[in-house]
């Protein structure tokens, strides 16, 4: 890539906005001598590395590499044996700080993460922080750069009787100016420091009557500054421990100097990937900061951008634009209006193939595809820019000349107003061999023109393509729209005619116009217009397209709520159908202990008027619970008697209680008929009888979804649960429980074997809580002992 390709791109500005986004001076001038690659490897590396920055700061929000100091001049004195003096250590020390805290950074994170971004993982475990020397420098060194007094007992030491001499001082110097005898003399009544030295302020006219050592005279000369005598060898003193603490610290900074030494290598190489980091994250901030993306890079070379936006345009004025070059056709001829974008799109394409060799993001949307150039060529002029075109012929001719004798089918050749700057004629006639030329060596082939002649060249060639940049005749302004496929329409007598041109003129000028031409601009208005309307279709069908998107998430949250409510129904009647199975097992439990007691009564009537009494509670309750859980249950109506139907021995269905009996009585006042069921003579109601020829009651069963309970047969007065988990073994005794219970046994048998006793624990707090349970033990000798558990029920 030459320099003038690069300048005339504007290459240079992307470069300086990268070097911006640098922390540190060697990453910044890493940044300045970028330049486009043409070997693949390397340009994949820098473009991987490249997408894992712009991934780690979208992720957490900002690079991990802080500012840190260049350290190359302390590095390379250590080289030569020289020691450092305290701010060259701690800069040192900020580096080796540095690694460490990006080094902790990537250690926490989870290890997904860092497989995500492998080349910057890499380099991050290169990095050798070497805490112990990171800490020693930072505890003998204060953030300020002075020697900490904890650097060495003998500092420490140096300076504790430095203090003691310096208060010594101060307390006699103290004497001396708030002495009412020697007030008159001083200028003012402080304690300064000349030369290293405790001195007072002294009158110029009072120096015989304070005797000492003149150090300093102020400016005037009316101020003499004087060491009086009695601090004289106290402040000799002080010199001598001022020139002790010199030694130790030179003797400090020399020790860290060669520990420094030592580790030189492994920090010189921490240094380089830290700037390596630095330069890679500067790449990221770049991308991030112009939402680009990383393009995919091709073997060929070709150019697919989808819209791509030019990196140095205010991303609210900027038009996006999308073309591709190198696949349907390589050579691509742009019309248009001035100003209305044609050498915008040029240096767009061109600076994002240097962007691209340079492994650098660009402003475009995935899916874009940048192939590798060996050659870019741009002729836009020493003084072209996006809004003016000032170059020359001749200017333009030498820059065509060169490219023509270096083009190749690796190259990528920008021209921009070819053949411009002479006669029209000729300028077109030059313009289409260029062209031609540059379309036989198979560059890839990007020029904009004005001529007409060139639009039909290229549409009469193979492997050519026109594109225009749109222009709005209405409001007389370029839109900035790229259009492949569409040669550009001068639009000349349209503009002229909204200026105010009459039409007589107008129309006088179209007479001057060739047939050939005049077809040719006719066929360039049709293809205007049908690209209008397939614009307003696509924009419909856009817009139908969007409603219909929003429709269908509103159908879908709808649908989500209401399976959330029909979820949240089910959930509540269950709730609601385990409270009641639970109040009707309490009822039903209490009635069959009733009964139970009622077979102790000896007075056969008396008992049998209590066992009828507590089954009517129990049948009416029974069908109070079916209409809490079915409102409005499925019965069929056929069979249903009316007091006229009533036959006296015919056998009818009850559905309350699920069994068949006979009818003894008429219904009554009450709408209530005697029915034997077996042994048992009950009142029923008529509503809950139904004829058995219609309706054997399989209906009803069907519609409760309930089945008969099934006739409980003898239960054994012992239970084998040995081998079983608590789990199993609770539901297996709640069954047993029961049936033993309505079979009238007094006392059973668990056997759970004596194992290591989590079974029987399990079994005993069990039975603490069970209703059926009065008392419980464990087995006697001959009983089982503790393999056993004698339950008595109630």
């Amino acid at each position: 890539m030459n320099d003038r390709t690069l300048r005339v791109l504007e290459y240079d500005k992307i470069i300086n906005m990268l070097a911006g986004y640098a922390v540190s001076a060697p990453a910044a001038e890493m940044a300045r001598n970028l330049k486009p690659s043409v070997d693949k490897d390397t340009i994949l590396n820098w473009l991987n590395q490249s997408a894992e920055a712009q991934a780690v700061i979208s992720n957490h929000g900002s690079s991990p590499v802080g500012e840190f100091p260049d350290i190359r001049p302390s590095m390379k004195r250590i080289g030569i044996g020289a020691s450092l003096n305290a701010s060259e250590l701690l800069e040192i020390g900020q580096v080796l700080r540095m690694c460490r805290q990006i080094c902790n950074i990537f250690k926490e994170r989870d290890q997904r993460y860092n497989q995500q971004t492998p080349n910057i993982y890499a380099l991050v475990c290169q990095l050798k922080p070497n805490d112990e020397l990171m800490d020693e420098i930072f505890r003998c060194i204060e953030p300020d750069g002075n020697i900490s007094d904890n650097a060495s007992p003998e500092l420490n030491s140096i300076r504790r009787s430095i203090l003691r001499i310096q208060d010594k001082i101060k307390d006699i110097l103290n004497n001396i100016i708030h002495s009412p005898s020697y007030h008159k003399y001083l200028q003012e009544p402080i304690i300064t420091i000349r030369s290293d030295r405790y001195v007072v302020p002294v009158k110029q006219e009072h120096r015989a009557n304070v005797p000492g050592l003149i150090h300093d005279q102020s400016a005037s000369g009316a101020t003499l500054f004087i060491e009086p005598m009695r601090v004289v060898e106290a402040n000799n003193e002080l010199r001598e421990w001022l020139l002790k603490e010199k030694r130790e610290i030179e003797r400090i900074l020399t020790m860290l100097s060669e520990r420094v030494r030592q580790q030189s290598q492994d920090i010189s190489n921490s240094f380089e990937i830290l700037v390596q980091l630095d330069f890679i994250f500067a790449k990221g901030k770049l991308g991030y900061a112009m939402k680009g993306t990383v393009p995919q890079l091709v073997d060929e070379p070709k150019i697919s951008i989808i819209n791509g936006r030019h990196p140095l345009i205010k991303p609210q004025d900027v038009v996006p634009i999308s073309l591709n070059l190198g696949y349907n056709f390589n050579t691509l001829v742009i019309t248009g209006p001035n100003t209305g974008g044609k050498t915008v799109t040029l240096k767009t394409v061109g600076l994002f193939v240097l962007m691209a060799q340079a492994g650098l993001c660009i402003p475009v949307e995935p899916g874009t595809e940048i192939g590798l150039f060996r050659r870019v060529f741009a002729d836009i002029g020493d003084e072209q820019s996006i809004e003016q075109n000032l170059s020359t012929f001749s200017s333009h001719m030498v820059n065509i000349v060169s490219i023509v004798d270096s083009a190749d089918e690796d190259s990528l050749v920008l021209l921009d107003e070819l053949g411009a700057g002479t006669d029209p004629t000729e300028g077109a006639a030059l313009a289409m061999a260029i062209l031609d030329h540059l379309h036989r060596l198979g560059a890839r082939t990007i020029a904009t023109t004005h001529y007409s002649q060139l639009k039909v060249f290229a549409l009469t060639r193979e492997g050519m393509e026109n594109a225009s940049m749109e222009f709005d005749v209405d409001s007389l302004q370029p839109t900035f729209h790229l259009l492949i496929g569409v040669p550009g329409k001068s639009n000349a007598f349209e503009i002229s005619r909204r200026l105010g041109l009459g039409d007589q003129l107008i129309e006088k000028a179209k007479a001057f116009l060739s047939q050939e031409e005049i077809r040719f601009e006719d066929l360039i208005s049709d293809m205007e217009y049908n690209r209008i309307k397939a614009r307003e279709e696509r924009q419909k069908a856009k817009k139908y397209l969007e409603n219909i998107e929003k429709l269908q998430k509103e159908l879908e949250l709808k649908e989500n709520r209401l399976e959330s409510e029909r979820r949240q129904i089910l959930q509540n009647a269950r709730e609601e159908a385990r409270r009641i199975l639970r109040q009707a097992k309490a009822e039903a439990d209490e009635i069959i202990r009733g009964l139970n007691k009622l077979a102790r009564i000896t007075a056969e009537r008396e008992r049998n008027r209590e066992i009828e009494a507590h089954r009517r509670r129990l049948r009416l309750r029974l069908a109070e619970l079916d209409e809490q859980l079915s409102h409005e249950p499925s019965q069929s109506r056929t069979g249903l008697l009316s007091p006229k139907d009533v036959r006296l021995g015919e056998t009818v269905y009850v559905s309350t209680l699920r069994q068949k009996g006979q009818i003894l009585t008429l219904p009554d006042d009450n709408g209530e008929v005697m029915v034997q069921l077996g042994i048992m003579k009950l009142s029923v109601k008529l509503s809950d009888l139904r004829r058995v020829g219609d309706d054997d009651g399989t209906n009803d069963l069907k519609a409760y979804g309930k089945k008969p309970a099934p006739r409980l047969e003898s239960v054994s007065a012992e239970m084998d649960l040995r081998g079983q988990t608590v789990d199993e073994a609770l539901l297996n005794i709640d069954k047993y429980l029961d049936d033993a219970f309505l079979s009238g046994l007094k006392e059973i048998t668990l056997i759970h074997g004596k194992g290591t006793g989590v079974l029987r624990d399990g079994i005993h707090q069990y039975l603490r809580q069970h209703p059926h349970v009065n008392r419980f033990r464990l087995g006697k000798y001959g009983e089982g002992e503790s393999g056993v558990t004698i339950v008595e029920l109630k």
